[in-house]
């Protein structure tokens, strides 16, 4: 019997949102999971991660909120107005700013799942110069098993449309470099995305990214990082025994 995508849902929140993680506080971060083609679920505007409640998701039409990534210009009047038109219930809570590109990702191919934080750890990277060499590049082995070949960056952009923008941008880029989804994005001066088929999927690159931030900073203190080389990236990432144990960790 497959998992309820609610209680997924809530679980990936309470996980991320765990104060001791230093992932978020207040009502930062948010969190989806796709319901079917045409639907989706997402924290509410305002709501907390770390005790989010069922009442607190809204289950939204995708289709609805894609209108917003369409070619023209939206007022932020226009986005709260299509938003609220999203939601299945129209009793519902308004759903989360960031609801746009939680929409657009799910729509990728393996990607059930998504997470958004504001990690502690990476965005001491994320607000500095070294951002695109973070992103860029991979020093240890289960970085490459958990987040995936290379990350996405994308330049500091406004909250909400401008953000989903860029996000749907560069991320389309990854997928025609890479023929595959990303499992993590990285926004300068903000926070880390993580994307999966699954919630431990995602659960499992946050922490890694996050996990990666600290060594990447405590490398570069002392005349580092040292990067692996790009080919060794490759092979590990198209090892049958990584590829096994992938799936063990239901990844």
């Amino acid at each position: 019997m497959s998992k309820d995508p609610l209680d997924e849902l809530l679980r990936l929140s309470h996980e991320i949102g765990r104060e001791d993680r230093k992932l978020t506080i207040l009502g930062e971060g948010n969190t989806s999971a796709q319901i079917s083609d045409s639907e989706f679920l997402v924290k509410a505007s305002g709501s907390c991660l770390a005790n989010l409640k069922a009442e607190q998701v809204t289950r939204c039409q995708v289709e609805t909120v894609l209108t917003l990534l369409e070619d023209r210009p939206f007022t932020n009047e226009e986005v709260d107005e299509v938003l609220l038109a999203s939601r299945v219930d129209p009793e519902s809570k308004k759903p989360s700013i960031e609801t746009m590109f939680h929409a657009w990702l799910l729509t990728l191919e393996g990607v059930d799942f998504v997470g958004h934080c504001h990690s502690v750890a990476a965005n001491k990277i994320l607000c500095s110069p070294r951002g695109r060499d973070f992103a860029g590049h991979r020093m240890f082995p289960d970085e490459i098993v958990c987040c995936g070949r290379a990350s996405v960056f994308v330049e500091n952009c406004d909250p909400g449309l401008p953000l989903a923008i860029g996000i749907r941008e560069q991320t389309a880029n990854y997928v025609k470099q890479h023929g595959e989804a990303p499992r993590l994005i990285l926004l300068e001066n903000h926070g880390i995305i993580a994307l999966g088929k699954t919630t431990d999927a995602v659960l499992a690159c946050t922490y890694m990214a996050d996990k990666a931030a600290t060594i990447f900073a405590g490398a570069a203190t002392m005349g580092g990082p040292v990067f692996l080389p790009q080919e060794q990236i490759e092979r590990i990432a198209g090892r049958p025994d990584e590829v096994y144990r992938q799936k063990q960790l239901n990844l």
